[in-house]
């Protein structure tokens, strides 16, 4: 187990390393960073620098202007990083030949007096582990949970030197790495999107960082796009809507692309969606990657694999609550979001909350699931022993609640899915999944040709193929 180093500590190591060299930007929440390396001494051997830029047109001067006009946001850290190491490297390469470079810099809103906003942040550091060598780096967004700016400006104190600690050394165990970002923070911060790249991390794979971010309790959310680029939110669904697949996809069958094809049609022909500001996701749980027990980072790998080719932007969530998904979502002001899931899975969502609160609760529970912006839409199911199809409307629903899920029918909040192919319903993930691992049967036509061809060429979930290896 790890050793809980306190930042302080962590600050006059870093201090007292002379190889060890670079400046400090901060923008919005105070120089926190930089203080905590003057506080404990010896920083005339780490700091080149330290500057914060309030001013926006000084800001601008410095870093140019953001399309967006936003501070607070991920191009303005990558300017700041920019422009900051680039005169690290112009300014001192020749008199510090023997130095490891870094420019750490934040732009970070912390919660303000009227508490109108949320604290968050944007954060990163380029760093050399070699003199002379190429920069790595790191970059990651952070939600701010205490309830005071002093106590969020703490946070951001703490956390960077984390930052800086973390990437001198733990730079060679990733899991370490993402645990030790929260030292001395715990519960006192969300760490929802980090980018770890450079030479050193080569074989650091992103997409497994999300993975750690929600495992190791971080956040609740995190994703990354097509290309396993890990990517926030804030950046590309502000105001968009959206449409949630959650599945197993192991693999991804033809039933699952069927889901993702009518869900996707059905959802902007909706006369409150603008297709043109839409986003499809796909969502795996951490429930759902513990389906055999621990999770495997081979298996999860696989999943993202598939859907990636498949040209998916994917959520990595420990949200097997539907509410707790819908509230991360809530901060970017999303006008419909729609979650798409099987007509067993919603029985089973209506039965929980039925037997598991009384009657004063009951319409809570439903609440945080149905809010305004909320849709459901609903594939459907073959009935057990029959050819008949069961869907949100003709499911078994318990008597006391009967009246609550015709109103949620009645008013457009839960869908069944149109033009649904029926004679693909007999197909499920466990029986492809297992037919695949014995490469026995017809398991290449429950699938579509491009999954089946993935499948085989890179050996997944456990098809029996040889690995190539490569001799070095």
């Amino acid at each position: 187990m790890k050793k809980l180093i306190e930042p302080e500590q962590k600050a006059l190591e870093i201090n007292l390393d002379e190889s060890i060299y670079g400046t400090f930007a901060e923008i919005g929440a105070g120089q926190e960073v930089a203080r905590h390396f003057f506080q404990v001494g010896a920083a005339v051997g780490t700091i080149a620098k330290t500057m914060s830029a309030y001013d926006k047109i000084y800001s601008d001067r410095i870093y140019g202007v953001e399309e967006s006009g936003r501070y607070v946001c991920e191009s303005r850290l990558y300017k700041m990083l920019d422009h900051e190491y680039g005169l690290m490297e112009e300014r001192l390469t020749q008199s510090r030949p023997n130095s490891t470079f870094f420019a750490f810099a934040d732009t970070v809103s912390a919660i303000n007096y009227q508490r109108t906003n949320k604290g968050h942040g944007w954060l990163g550091i380029r760093f050399q582990l070699d003199p002379d060598g190429e920069p790595n780096e790191l970059v990651l967004h952070v939600k701010l949970r205490d309830k005071n700016n002093s106590l969020q400006q703490l946070a951001v104190g703490i956390l960077g030197v984390n930052m800086v600690y973390a990437c001198y050394h733990y730079h060679d165990d990733a899991e370490t790495f993402i645990q030790s970002l929260i030292d001395s923070l715990e519960s006192r911060v969300y760490i929802d999107m980090i980018r770890l790249s450079g030479p050193n991390f080569k074989e650091v794979d992103n997409r497994l960082l999300s993975l750690m971010l929600v495992k190791n309790g971080l956040t609740d959310v995190a994703m990354f796009d097509k290309d396993g680029r890990n990517i926030h939110a804030s950046e590309f669904l502000y105001k968009k809507n959206i449409l949630v697949v959650r599945g197993s996809f192991r693999p991804a069958t033809l039933v699952n692309m069927d889901m993702l094809k009518t869900s996707s049609r059905q959802f902007t022909e909706d006369p409150g969606v603008d297709p043109t500001k839409y986003y499809q996701m796909t969502e795996i749980t951490l429930d759902n990657l513990r389906s055999d027990g621990e999770i495997s980072d081979q298996d999860f790998l696989d999943r993202a694999t598939v859907l990636g080719e498949l040209g998916q932007t994917i959520i990595v969530s420990n949200c097997e609550s539907y509410p707790k998904l819908i509230k991360y979502f809530s901060d970017y002001k999303i006008p419909k979001l729609g979650l798409v899931l099987g007509v067993r899975v919603l029985l089973e969502i209506v039965n929980q909350n039925y037997y598991q609160h009384n009657d004063g609760s009951l319409l809570h529970a439903f609440g945080e699931l149905f809010t305004k912006s909320v849709k459901l839409y609903v594939y459907p199911s073959l009935q057990e022993g029959s050819s008949e199809f069961m869907t949100s409307r003709n499911m078994p629903i318990p008597d006391g609640i009967q009246h609550l899920y015709k109103h949620l029918l009645e008013n457009g909040q839960v869908e069944d899915i149109k033009g649904f192919n029926p004679e693909i319903l007999h197909i499920y993930s466990k029986d492809v999944l297992r037919m695949l691992r014995a490469d026995e049967g017809n398991w290449r036509s429950l699938v579509t040709p491009q999954v089946a061809n993935l499948i085989q060429e890179k050996c997944l979930f456990g098809f029996p193929c040889q690995r190539l290896e490569f001799e070095y």
